[in-house]
C-alpha cells in the first residue's frame, strides 16, 4: 500500500502550499485572480497545493465555492503538481467532497479538524474512518490539532484505512510533536509540521520532511528556500530563513491567530495581486498596520 502511494507520499515532503481564495469586489470568489495566484505559486516552483485549506477561507465557502475552488486549482495544477483538497464538516459532507475531488483527479484529500465542542478518541477514528474509507483510491491527511489525541489513535486509523498515508500536526509543542509521531509510527506516515515556517526547523529535527504556508502565496522563493535547508540539514540557515519571515509569522499569529488569513491577503494586495477582502469572522487590517505588512513583503524575493 505505501508503494501505490509513493507520488502522494512524495508531495507531502515538500512546502504544501495552502492558497488562498480571492474575492471580488461584489464577495463573490474572484477566479481570474484565483487562478492567477494558483499559476504564479506553480511558475514559482510550488509543486503542492491545497485548495480548501484555513488560509483559503474553507470555513466561510458555500458548498458550491468550496467545489469551485478544487476544480480551479486542480485544472491549474495540471501535472505540474499534486492537490491536496481540504474537506470537513459533518461526514456526509466530508465524504461528497472527497468524492468530488477524487472525480476532478485530485490524489489526496487533508480532512480538517472535526468542529464539534465534544471529540472522543474513538470518535476522532470514526470520523476519520468513514471518510478514507469512502475513498480508499485516495491518500488520506488528517489535520491534528488535539494535544490530547495519543499516536496510538492514529495507528489504529491506519490500520484500518491504510490509505491514510500523512499527518498534518498543528500542535504547538515539537516534544510533543516528537512523541506523538513515535507513538503512531515514525516511519509509517509523511509528517507535515502544520504551523509553517515558524515551526518547521524545531519540526524537521524531530521527524517532519515536509511543511504547510500560507506565507507562500507573497513568497514562494522564501519558502523553497527554507525547505532546501531543512533538507540539507543546513539548520543556521533555515534560521536565517526563520528570522526573515519571523515578523510577518508575528502579525498572522497574533492575538490567537485573528489575522492569519488577513495578513497573507494584505501583503497580496500590496503587491498588486489580489484584493485584500476577507470574510467574518476574519476582518481587513486597520490602515496602521497596512504598511507594515507591505514593508515587509518589499523586502522579499519575489
Amino acid at each position: 500500500m505505501t508503494a501505490m502511494f509513493e507520488a502522494q507520499r512524495a508531495a507531502l515532503a515538500d512546502v504544501v502550499a495552502i492558497p488562498v481564495t480571492p474575492f471580488a469586489e461584489d464577495g463573490a470568489i474572484d477566479r481570474d485572480a484565483h487562478r492567477a495566484l494558483l499559476r504564479r505559486l506553480l511558475d514559482g516552483g510550488i509543486r503542492t497545493l491545497t485548495p480548501n485549506g484555513n488560509t483559503g477561507e474553507f470555513y466561510t465557502l458555500t458548498p458550491q465555492e468550496r467545489r469551485l475552488v478544487t476544480e480551479s486549482t486542480v485544472e491549474e495544477a495540471g501535472e505540474r503538481a499534486a492537490v491536496l483538497v481540504g474537506v470537513g464538516h459533518d461526514v456526509p459532507t466530508a465524504v461528497d467532497s472527497a468524492r468530488h475531488a477524487s472525480e476532478r483527479g485530485a490524489t489526496m484529500v487533508m480532512v480538517h479538524q472535526p468542529v464539534h465542542p465534544y471529540v472522543s478518541q474513538g470518535g476522532w477514528v470514526d470520523y476519520h474512518r468513514a471518510i478514507a474509507s469512502a475513498v480508499p483510491d485516495l491518500g488520506v491527511v488528517p489535520y491534528i490539532r488535539n494535544a490530547q489525541l495519543p499516536g496510538a489513535r492514529l495507528a489504529e486509523l491506519a490500520d484500518a484505512c491504510p490509505n491514510v498515508i500523512g499527518v498534518k500536526y498543528a500542535v504547538p509543542d515539537a516534544a510533543r510533536f516528537a512523541a506523538f509521531a513515535r507513538d503512531a509510527g515514525l516511519e509509517r506516515f509523511v509528517w507535515v509540521a502544520g504551523l509553517a515556517e515558524p515551526y518547521a526547523p524545531s519540526y524537521f529535527s524531530a521527524g517532519a520532511t515536509g511543511f504547510t504556508s500560507g506565507l507562500v502565496n507573497v513568497a514562494p522563493a522564501v519558502s523553497l528556500n527554507m525547505i532546501e535547508a531543512l533538507r540539507s540539514g543546513d539548520y543556521p540557515a533555515a534560521m536565517k530563513v526563520w528570522e526573515q519571515i519571523r515578523r510577518f509569522e508575528e502579525l498572522r499569529g497574533a492575538n490567537g491567530s485573528a489575522d492569519n488569513v488577513t495578513v497573507v491577503k494584505e501583503a497580496l494586495s500590496s503587491l498588486g495581486l489580489c484584493r485584500r477582502d476577507v470574510r467574518p469572522p476574519s476582518r481587513e487590517l486597520p490602515e496602521s498596520a497596512r504598511a507594515k505588512v507591505a514593508a515587509i513583503a518589499a523586502g522579499w524575493p519575489l
